[in-house]
């Protein structure tokens, strides 16, 4: 293994990809997330290599550009849309798998900055999986999809600020009440500096944009802007990951959204896996799984909270019993946003966050596939209990 690591980086670099490409094909073919294989790759990989710095800066300009591309998604007048549908369920979601979680946290024993991690890391579904299992099983056309979506579209808004605000708390070794004021004042100043640049200047640059766009070169602006805001977002203390978001809304006023993202989208697919690679082998299991207790409790009500989302959540968007309980048991997942917070942690922590996410997203694939099936017979029941 030692004369595998020092031979040529391009060499490493060719068999790391089609070693991602081979877990990918695995997970195809078992039709599973990749996710969880390339998790199981990077912990692998860990085991016999130091962190590579190519590798986490290879990673880091992939997870830019998946937040990118998602803001890409949300135009201003939609968020404001959405946020009337879908906001309170997704504040039922934010305090059952966010607050509640934390409090958790604190009462078996971590500090108030690790337990916000921990909240943090349980608290969004993930994106990528859900998406992927309601294509794959025929249920976007079903009617609580569309409620799912909005959770979703929801938790990714939130996430890139939580994700802010736990990565200034674990740079400054903590926060006080005015530290924190000021980190949402620097948020407040990147969102409004964004909205401002969207409507100004983005919408007046369709004509050039629209001329440019299918120049080769025309990708070096893209990435280099949503490059040049995410480390905008750095420099202030704040996370990258907002800084990418904010980019892709400035970006979708521009009206050309699907033509945009086909410029960035292979360079995404490329590096994303890295992530989840580099994240692995950032996952010490030598030492056996940490917080055993903690990890047991999170695991059981990470399941409890989002199936509670679902099911007052989905009755106050307009869903009725039947379809509340499949929602609930189809948002256990976790995923990329709780690898990404989980990645701002300590190695303990980060551990235990990584198998938290690992058992997680295995239990949330089986009560996916098994939610009609049970939300089926909990409809029954009431309906027989209410006779």
């Amino acid at each position: 293994m030692s004369g595998l690591l020092s031979a040529p980086t391009l060499f490493v670099s060719g068999l790391l990809l089609l070693v991602l490409f081979t877990g990918g094909l695995l997970a195809y073919r078992l039709k599973i997330p990749d996710v969880i294989i390339f998790l199981l790759i990077g912990i692998m990989i860990g085991l016999f290599m130091e962190e590579s710095e190519l590798m986490h800066y290879a990673a880091e300009i992939g997870i830019v550009l998946l937040f990118f591309m998602l803001g890409m998604e949300f135009p201003i007048k939609v968020l404001g849309r959405m946020a009337r549908d879908i906001y309170i369920p997704g504040l039922i979601d934010l305090v059952l798998s966010f607050g509640v979680t934390f409090f958790i946290a604190l009462f078996m024993g971590l500090d108030v900055t690790s337990a916000m991690l921990v909240g943090g890391v349980v608290y969004a579904t993930s994106s990528s999986i859900t998406a992927k299992m309601l294509q794959k099983s025929n249920r976007l056309i079903n009617d609580e999809s569309g409620f799912m979506l909005g959770l979703l579209i929801f938790e990714d808004v939130v996430a890139p600020i939580l994700v802010a605000v736990i990565a200034s708390m674990y740079l400054s070794g903590g926060i006080s009440g005015m530290q924190l004021f000021i980190v949402f004042v620097k948020i407040a100043a990147l969102i409004a500096v964004a909205i401002f640049l969207a409507r100004m200047v983005f919408t007046r640059l369709r004509p050039f944009i629209g001329r440019l766009l299918d120049e080769d070169f025309f990708i070096l602006f893209i990435i280099g802007f949503s490059l040049l805001y995410a480390g905008l977002a750095l420099w202030l203390g704040l996370s990258e990951v907002l800084g990418a978001f904010l980019a892709g809304i400035m970006f979708a006023e521009v009206k050309q959204s699907k033509d945009l993202q086909n410029h960035t989208r292979n360079m995404r697919d490329l590096l994303i896996p890295v992530f989840f690679i580099y994240f692995g082998t950032t996952i010490d299991v030598t030492e056996g799984l940490p917080m055993i207790p903690l990890l047991s409790v999170l695991l059981v009500w990470s399941i409890v909270a989002k199936i509670a989302v679902g099911y007052f959540g989905g009755q106050v968007y307009g869903l009725d019993i039947k379809q509340s309980w499949t929602a609930g048991f189809s948002l256990t997942q976790r995923g990329e946003f709780s690898i990404i917070i989980a990645a701002l942690a300590a190695t303990e922590l980060k551990t235990f966050s990584g198998m938290f996410i690992f058992f997680s997203a295995v239990a949330g694939i089986l009560l996916f596939e098994m939610a009609p099936q049970i939300a089926a017979r909990l409809a029954a029941m009431r309906r027989a209990g209410g006779s």
